[in-house]
């Protein structure tokens, strides 16, 4: 693609470092139409089937911010990358627990809109090279008149198949969103059934418990966490509904029914031992 050629649809594709099975449960607290279908080593991708951002909702780029901060928070250990594009302007955002998202953003015809600082940032969250990635990052962040906003995210997801990433054929940056979900579907991606909030944010104890930090999620810190979690979680839920964010009122849902849940699961739990590992 060069900066001469058409601007974009509007779409967006949530990439998230995990096994489809592990996606599957915290991608159904969104609440929306997903396919989620397998995308390389320990690598899914989730392809929104709605599209809010063209119907007078909210910027595709604040729909999918929310979204893949209430998944990475549901998941706790596993990084969350949304990839967004629109007329004007293209980006990512890259979401890890309970960290503050860091996302880059390119105007439609390639020109740098970001700092140079939450580039490197991605690739220290995402553990990638620090010689040979970093290198191949760089020139995404400075001018290039035969590369454009959708060129860009293209340049980003070939960094990341070095990490494992290999998104199915006819799923990329730049395509419209029937497109893309024909794509998925041909490639046998499975639809996430967004049927109950609350069975899906009743099932997150137990997912947490079973991975690699349930046993420090238990007793003292196990209580600190969930505090946390309302403390940050009331307040974003407020300003998402002030501002009719969609995505960014799950976030703060989640996070609200984590800290409220993760209070309970504490008491319920403490007098249980910790799961065993085979």
């Amino acid at each position: 693609m060069n900066a001469t050629s058409r601007p974009s649809p509007a779409g967006a594709l949530l990439l998230c470092r995990a096994e489809s099975t592990l996606v599957r449960p915290p991608a159904q607290l969104l609440r929306e139409h997903l396919l989620l279908a397998p995308a390389g080593t320990d690598w899914s991708v989730l392809v929104p089937e709605g599209t809010p951002w063209l119907h007078g909702g909210e910027p595709v780029e604040r729909a999918v911010s929310g979204w893949a901060t209430a998944l990475a928070v549901s998941a706790a250990t596993w990084p969350v990358l949304a990839l967004w594009w629109d007329g004007e302007r293209a980006g990512f955002v890259l979401a890890t627990g309970f960290r503050r998202p860091v996302g880059y953003t390119w105007l439609a015809d390639g020109t740098p809109a970001g700092e140079d600082e939450a580039m490197r940032t991605f690739a220290d969250r995402l553990a990638l090279d620090p010689v040979l990635d970093v290198q191949d990052l760089e020139p995404l962040t400075v001018p290039d008149p035969d590369a454009d906003g959708a060129a860009r995210l293209v340049g980003l997801v070939a960094v990341l198949t070095r990490s494992g990433l290999a998104l199915p054929p006819g799923i990329g940056p730049g395509e419209d969103t029937d497109r893309l979900r024909s794509a998925a579907l041909a490639r046998g991606a499975e639809h996430v059934e967004g049927s109950g909030r609350r069975d899906a944010v009743r099932a997150v104890p137990d997912i947490v418990e079973h991975s690699p930090l349930g046993p420090c999620l238990r007793g003292p810190r196990a209580r600190a966490l969930a505090a946390a979690q309302l403390a940050a979680g009331l307040p974003l839920l407020l300003w998402a509904l002030r501002r009719r964010s969609g995505g960014w009122a799950t976030a703060g849902t989640v996070l609200v029914a984590h800290g409220t849940l993760g209070l309970a699961h504490d008491r319920l739990r403490a007098g249980r031992p910790a799961p065993t590992r085979a």
